[in-house]
């Protein structure tokens, strides 16, 4: 074809196009990507004023109209150490129940941190003892689970296990559950602390059965695209083997007080402001996580 005859052909399907009421941008448009907030390290508790600050800055993730959210653990300020009463376990959660409530119109996805459980009863029958009571408290199905948004699958483990693990018998669960979707689907994986992550250099903290977990993710590399953790209360993204690895800070940044001495009167913890992430996530896979920080 001589190259006045293809722009006279391409000029005649441009104006057939044209004319059918359709334009350039629409037929390139995507279709809206999910919205998902991504909260993590609450930390709250009942004095100087925390309840009403987080409630504050909660607000502000709502203006971002998320489709839902994925809360990364350590919901309350610390149940965990020796020493923490009945008494001190229930205020925490009752703030919880506070904060919560703001986003009572909203699904709220969440996985348990370490400081979430209690730990020091005397009666290991009591109900408050441990994850189950955990479980309660946030609403969630179990200690770790799976559901489905859209084309995309979300995966919520806990490393609550020999130190910061699944343990066999969650990582049996996980692998069925991965092999088990279609190919190609999309899959999201969040654990309040990092699989793969920077800080890990700096403080440490991240799963001690990363190297397993990367030999999953990468047999089924045509489905994990992202995994969201908190724990760290520091901002970080690593990527390998085509797996968006994403640490999303804290909305309490330096647990609520008054920064480091790198960041004084800054509330931020190692350089990283508080703040929550916002992700889009897209039929085909893409993955975009912008930190939006509140300090």
């Amino acid at each position: 074809m001589k190259r006045r005859e293809f722009f006279g052909k391409a000029g005649a399907a441009t104006s057939a196009f044209l004319a059918s009421g359709a334009t350039f941008a629409e037929s390139e448009e995507r279709k809206a990507p999910l919205k998902v907030a991504h909260i993590t390290d609450v930390h709250i508790r009942p004095e100087e004023n925390v309840p009403a600050r987080a409630i504050a800055w909660l607000k502000k993730v709502k203006s971002h109209q998320p489709d839902f959210f994925l809360n990364g653990g350590d919901s309350i300020n610390d149940a965990s150490y020796d020493g923490v009463s009945r008494e001190r376990t229930l205020e925490q959660w009752e703030a919880w129940d506070e904060f919560r409530g703001q986003i009572s119109d909203f699904e709220v996805y969440s996985c348990i941190g370490n400081h979430d459980s209690w730990w020091d009863v005397a009666d290991k029958a009591d109900e408050m003892y441990g994850k189950p009571y955990v479980v309660k408290r946030l609403e969630i199905p179990a200690t770790y689970y799976s559901f489905d948004k859209g084309n995309w699958h979300f995966v919520i483990i806990d490393g609550n296990h020999e130190g910061i693990s699944l343990g066999s018998e969650q990582m049996e669960w996980l692998k069925n559950d991965l092999e088990a979707l279609a190919p190609n689907t999309p899959t999201l994986i969040m654990s309040h602390f990092p699989i793969t992550s920077v800080t890990d250099a700096l403080v440490g903290g991240q799963h001690k059965d990363h190297r397993e977990l990367k030999a999953l993710f990468y047999t089924h590399r045509d489905k994990v695209k992202v995994c969201l953790s908190g724990h760290q209360h520091m901002l970080d993204r690593a990527w390998y083997n085509g797996v968006d690895y994403f640490c999303n800070g804290s909305l309490s940044g330096f647990w609520w007080g008054e920064g480091d001495e790198q960041s004084a009167g800054k509330q931020y913890y190692l350089e990283t402001p508080p703040g929550y992430a916002i992700l889009e996530l897209f039929e085909d896979g893409e993955v975009k996580n912008t930190y939006y920080p509140l300090a």
